[in-house]
Order: structure tokens, then C-alpha cells, then sequence
């Protein structure tokens, strides 16, 4: 089985693009996770690159920008190329399938970075604002696992 369920911060905006061939939208961006580490440690962080494709890649690019908080479920994918220096270069990914927005709408702004096709015409800018991010749905929240729900016995104090 190949699942991952990941929660952290966009280390930048996402970088939408379309695909030649079928003009299918794609977002690339990085999520920050903090790692566990021994007390008396200082906090650490993993970079985990995330692409989202479709409908979802267009959401992600007007609703999230850097800082966003976002939980992810995808599967990881691996691959390789060769540089301009001939080096083979090794990639893990993950490929998203759903993504949520997690925080208040203070903290994404509620605001879309910028239209999905580019354009940054004043109509359509009002047009996208008049959609807050929590009205944008990706499935029932409750498919996540219950990690994601705070229940009070795995409250430490």
C-alpha cells in the first residue's frame, strides 16, 4: 500500500502550470512538517514536495500561498534524471490526491493569490474573492483518519 497523510505550512506559493497536450492544471509546491526530535532538541523540519493535478491544482493556486496550512493525502513517488553535469538525480514526491485547508480564514487570507489561467483582471479577482477557501470541498472531512480529530484522552494534560 502506498498512502500518505501529511499537515504542515507552504514553504512558498504554488506554482501552477498546464500540461501541453491536455491543458490539465498542475501546482507544485513544498510543505514544511516538523519532525519529532528528543526534548532539550531544537525543532526540525522535513520538505516534502507536493503536485496536485486537475481542478484541485487550480483551488490550491488560488487559495493557498506561502504560510497556508494544508493536510495532504497522496502516495510517493520516486524518479530520476539526469542533470546538466550528466549526475543521475534521484526525487521522491508526493502526489497529491486530496487536499484540505486547514486554519482560519485569517491565516489564508481568504483571498486567492492570483486567477487560475493568469489573468489578473480587477473583474475577475472580485469574482474569485466572493469565494472564501472553506467553501471549496474535497470530500467529507471525516475520510481522514481519526489522528486528525482531537479527542480529549490524547490530551497530555
Amino acid at each position: 500500500m502506498n498512502n500518505v497523510i501529511l499537515i504542515g505550512r507552504l514553504t512558498k506559493d504554488p506554482e501552477l502550470r498546464y500540461t501541453p497536450n491536455t491543458q490539465t492544471a498542475v501546482a507544485r509546491f513544498t510543505l514544511a512538517i516538523d519532525r519529532p526530535v528528543a526534548s532539550g532538541q531544537e525543532r526540525q523540519a522535513d520538505f516534502i514536495r507536493i503536485t496536485v493535478f486537475g481542478k484541485q491544482a487550480e483551488a490550491v493556486d488560488r487559495y493557498l500561498k506561502k504560510g497556508s496550512q494544508a493536510a495532504i493525502s497522496g502516495r510517493i513517488q520516486t524518479g530520476s534524471y539526469q542533470d546538466d553535469t550528466g549526475q543521475t538525480v534521484y526525487t521522491t514526491d508526493v502526489i497529491a490526491n486530496r487536499v484540505e485547508f486547514l486554519g482560519s480564514r485569517s491565516n489564508n487570507d481568504g483571498e486567492p493569490n492570483r486567477a487560475a489561467n493568469g489573468n489578473n483582471s480587477r473583474q475577475n479577482g472580485q469574482q474569485q474573492r466572493a469565494r472564501a477557501p472553506e467553501q471549496v470541498s474535497f470530500g467529507d472531512k471525516e475520510s481522514f483518519p481519526d489522528a486528525f480529530q482531537a479527542v480529549d484522552d490524547d490530551i497530555p494534560f
